[in-house]
């Protein structure tokens, strides 16, 4: 009985609400890098930077996080 109980405890999922607004984050972050790349002029390198290491933060997090699902 409590191999049962363990088993079940196992397979539940670990589906949270916020993982819908770190999914949506992550595409705003994807938007936002899209745009600063295509924009004319000149680029905010920083700008840039510091959009792609958010990104690869929110996509390891994302990827961790479904995972789970």
């Amino acid at each position: 009985m409590f191999l049962a109980a363990n088993a079940a405890e196992e397979s539940t999922s670990t589906f949270t609400p916020f993982d819908v607004f770190m999914v949506i984050f992550t595409v705003l972050l994807v938007i936002g890098l899209v745009r600063l790349v295509m924009s004319s002029g000149k680029k905010n390198v920083f700008a840039i930077g510091f959009t792609l290491v958010a990104l690869v933060v929110f996509l390891i997090a994302d990827v961790k996080m479904v995972s789970g699902w």
